[in-house]
């Protein structure tokens, strides 16, 4: 812990807020909030933490308050932070799940729709829905019993869903709006639960057209009945006073943390999230800031009630949120508060094996290889490769990981400008050079290890133009490759050193897929770019001959020679403008002179 946070430590107030923690590029990677500030904040730099927190921590260099006059100001501008500051250890808050909802607009000729988006649109909405499949399929379903507007066609111009008697809009004399308001009211009262009546009037309809001996009809009926059981009638969880819930449970354990939420609607269980997530605060805190964000951020249409386990602040969830929270102490309730829990305990432990994993092969692989290297941990590596066939349009190509993951949105691509033949060395300067003048330029973050494909020679061309040109300081290490082309050394330091690895470790993994990504890229851009010159021709070149034209020409001339040998007034003829086709004589004149 350095000097300056150790002051700032000091002078911590013992009143709610807001905590932003920095690191060494003065970007916040994480965003807290407390009851006491000063408890919170030196929690982290003061006694046992769990490896997860002690890998923050030592990210640290610097950290900012807000104090807020109460906690639940606290939990809103934590989450306000979180937006604006996208902070990469905030994971838990950057879920965007959504869920299809059926909506009804609100027009002359209401539509029936299918939307992941809740406006204030005075549309009517139902939902969530399990998956787009489940909402499709009721859609589909009242599609065929309630002919709402399907097209947009004029009054007589008639679609063929009219003729389906599925859509009466486009009628030459369409339903009042007095009956368009009918029948959005009966497909509201089957969204809200009122599937069952209309099951029973097509009963009826279906028995007194089987009495009519129209069995065709009845037929079509008795599917229709059919379909609604198989839409309708899945769930078999479901609760008596059919008022809309949101049921939440939350187990947690070294530090991460698995709330499921059970969606209950017209009283039937339809569906559930589950997130998983790193957490650092106390876990109340962290759960609190979880409902918050899942409603308020997310969009997540508020029930009339929310079930959260004990012990939660319910009060500042009622005032945050503004609908009723209750804990839950006996009876139906209780049961499905304990089987949400239940389930977050059960993916929590389930998905441990992974999270090690994961953390295995990227988060702990880079702590190791800057152990190995001596070297802080390398959170941001940027790798370069060059890709050419014997100087033939010379590319590189660099690839990001940020954490040990690929960030693939910051890969970057370069053709070769200065360079002519087959000059890896300089390659590698040109590259090099471009990248980081333009880093600094736009005060874009700093790698904090760049890797060359390639052994010292490569590594020397880089470190030369960083220190020498750029004046920049950045560790830099060299992969070399064995005669299978298989990355086989780890190279550091100037002058160069071969880095021993245990070749079944994590670091030599994790350097081996940088280097096979870097060269996939490369590689990808390269035979791009060669796609694209063999169909090149000496037409490209010449001003004013543009696809169009070209593709006139030869379809109309099948050869360059034919061009060639044709007259001025045969191409101003074909529509090539004269001055155009007398550049088009010269350089193709010009072309057979120099062969």
């Amino acid at each position: 812990m350095n000097e300056h946070i150790q002051e700032k430590l000091a002078v911590l107030p013992v009143q709610p807020g807001c905590y932003l923690m920095k690191d060494k590029h003065g970007t916040v990677i994480y965003v807290g909030k407390s009851k006491k500030l000063r408890n919170r904040v030196r929690s982290y730099f003061i006694g046992a933490n769990d490896q997860k927190t002690q890998r923050l921590v030592r990210e640290i260099r610097d950290f900012e308050y807000i104090v807020t006059s109460s906690e639940i100001e606290a939990l809103i501008l934590e989450m306000n932070l979180i937006k604006k500051y996208d902070p990469k250890y905030n994971v838990l808050l950057k879920d965007d799940k959504s869920y299809p909802f059926l909506k009804i607009t609100n027009e002359r000729h209401p539509r029936l729709l299918i939307t992941r988006k809740v406006k204030k649109d005075k549309g009517k909405y139902f939902g969530p829905y399990p998956n787009v499949i489940a909402a499709r399929e009721t859609k589909k379903l009242l599609d065929r019993l309630y002919p709402l507007r399907k097209c947009n066609n004029q009054k007589g111009r008639h679609c063929l869903y009219y003729h389906m008697h599925q859509c009466y809009a486009c009628a030459e004399n369409p339903p009042s709006k007095a009956e368009y308001d009918a029948i959005v009211q009966e497909v509201a009262s089957f969204l809200n639960g009122g599937h069952r009546k209309i099951k029973e009037q097509l009963t009826e309809k279906m028995l007194k057209a089987s009495d009519e001996l129209n069995f065709e009809r009845a037929k079509e009926l008795r599917d229709q009945i059919q379909h609604i059981e198989a839409v309708m009638e899945k769930q078999k969880m479901t609760m008596n006073d059919q008022v809309d819930r949101d049921v939440f449970g939350y187990s947690y354990d070294k530090g991460w943390m698995c709330v499921q939420v059970f969606f209950i609607r017209q009283g039937k269980l339809i569906e559930r999230d589950v997130s998983l997530f790193p957490f650092f605060d106390d876990a109340e805190e962290a759960f609190l800031s979880f409902i918050g964000s899942f409603y308020l951020h997310h969009h997540h249409p508020k029930p009339k009630q929310i079930l959260v386990p004990a012990p939660t602040d319910v009060e500042i969830l009622k005032e945050l949120l503004e609908v009723d929270v209750h804990i839950p102490m006996r009876g139906q309730k209780k049961e499905l508060a304990n089987l949400a829990k239940k389930n977050a305990e059960i993916a929590l432990k389930e998905k441990f094996s992974l999270i090690e994993r994961n953390e295995e092969r990227t988060v702990k692989a880079i702590e190791s290889l800057g152990e190995k290297l001596h070297i802080e941990t390398p959170y941001r590596i940027e790798a370069f490769d060059n890709s050419n066939i014997q100087g033939t349009d010379p590319v590189s190509a660099m690839v990001v990981f940020i954490d040990g993951k690929p960030a693939k949105k910051e890969y970057r691509k370069y053709k070769i400008r200065q360079v002519e033949g087959p000059d890896d060395y300089e390659t590698m300067r040109e590259v090099i050079r471009r990248r980081y003048k333009r880093v600094l330029k736009e005060g874009a973050p700093l790698p904090d290890l760049i890797v060359v494909d390639g052994a010292k020679g490569q590594m020397s061309a880089a470190i030369d133009v960083l220190e020498n040109e750029l004046g920049l300081d950045i560790p830099l290490c060299g992969l070399a490759k064995d005669d299978k082309h298989r990355t086989s050394e780890l190279l550091y330091g100037d002058p160069a050193e071969i880095i021993q690895l245990d070749r079944r470790s994590q670091e030599f993994y994790f350097i081996q897929r940088i280097q096979d990504e870097v060269h996939r890229f490369a590689i990808t851009f390269h035979r791009q770019l060669r796609g694209k010159s063999a169909f090149r021709s000496q037409l490209d070149d010449i001003p004013g001959v543009g696809e169009q034209r070209k593709k006139m020409l030869l379809t109309h001339y099948k050869s360059l020679n034919e061009i060639k040998n044709a007259s001025l007034e045969e191409l101003v003829k074909l529509g090539i403008p004269e001055p155009v086709a007398i550049s088009i004589h010269e350089k193709l004149k010009k072309d057979d002179l120099s062969e």
